[in-house]
């Protein structure tokens, strides 16, 4: 009876949580976007009180500057088209940056181990800023939601036995490396694409995310853990897809220049 109605729950969760994510792929969506932005600005919060700002006003004017341009050029499709985005530099070694639901968006110093100029930083910042139009937190958070129901579902079902530990753990690593994480390299990959078209509707070069990518390898010296383990695509892998890319965006690249879009923001 209690397998019955845990496969019952499971099932009305799927039929009512299904989306469709801005390159139409099906999506798990079990929040609503109201709950996952005030998590992002709490979040965003603590991180302002954790982390060091950074006090170099060249560099926070370029980051925001590229920023700027990027969160500008959001289709009015989505609701962070009209979204007051704040932006802040943190000096920290990390070669990262992100974006978070509620129109934050932060950068670490240490990023510009990467980045040579303005296009290459339009990159991550396309790039982080797609992950929050195409609802990627909330996707997680739904999946995360999801991977323990299920083990909920398995625990009952195995019961007393003398296999219900060993089982459990298998099916915890089952879950990690059977939903979560491909599911994040989708994202990855997803993200890259709508980045590259919202930097190349800025009037930033869409080549230079490619360059970019080549930084990112060069720093990190082969020392990642192997694709099928990682939430993220190799480098090549990411090189290689955006390659693929760049027929398809250089027409929006080159009607945003036609239109004047042409960002001189000073690295």
């Amino acid at each position: 009876m209690k397998k019955r109605w845990i496969s019952g729950a499971l099932a009305c969760v799927l039929l009512v949580a299904c989306a469709t994510s801005p390159t139409g792929r099906r999506q798990l969506i079990l929040f609503s976007d109201g709950e996952v932005a005030q998590l992002g600005l709490t979040s965003f919060e603590q991180l302002k009180k954790e982390e060091k700002i950074s006090t170099d006003k060249k560099k926070t004017r370029f980051v925001r500057c590229v920023a700027d341009a990027i969160v500008h050029q959001i289709p009015a499709s989505y609701n962070y088209s009209t979204q007051d985005w704040q932006v802040e530099l943190f000096d920290s070694p990390d070669v990262n940056a992100f974006a978070l639901p509620g129109g934050r968006i932060g950068v670490y110093t240490g990023l510009f181990k990467a980045v040579n100029n303005q296009d290459q930083l339009a990159a991550v910042l396309g790039h982080e800023v797609a992950h929050v139009l195409a609802r990627h937190s909330n996707e997680r958070l739904s999946q995360s939601q999801l991977a323990g129901v299920g083990m909920v579902a398995a625990d009952a079902a195995l019961g007393d036995a003398s296999y219900r530990e060993p089982a459990m753990a298998a099916l915890g690593i089952g879950a990690q490396v059977g939903v979560l994480l491909p599911y994040g390299r989708i994202q990855e990959t997803e993200a890259d694409v709508l980045g590259l078209q919202l930097m190349a509707m800025a009037g930033f070069k869409p080549e230079q995310a490619i360059s970019l990518w080549q930084n990112m390898a060069q720093i990190s010296g082969g020392k990642k853990p192997p694709e099928f383990l990682s939430t993220h695509p190799s480098d090549q892998h990411r090189i290689d897809e955006l390659s693929r890319q760049l027929d398809a965006v250089t027409p929006l690249y080159t009607k945003a220049r036609e239109l004047g879009r042409k960002p001189q923001c000073q690295f």
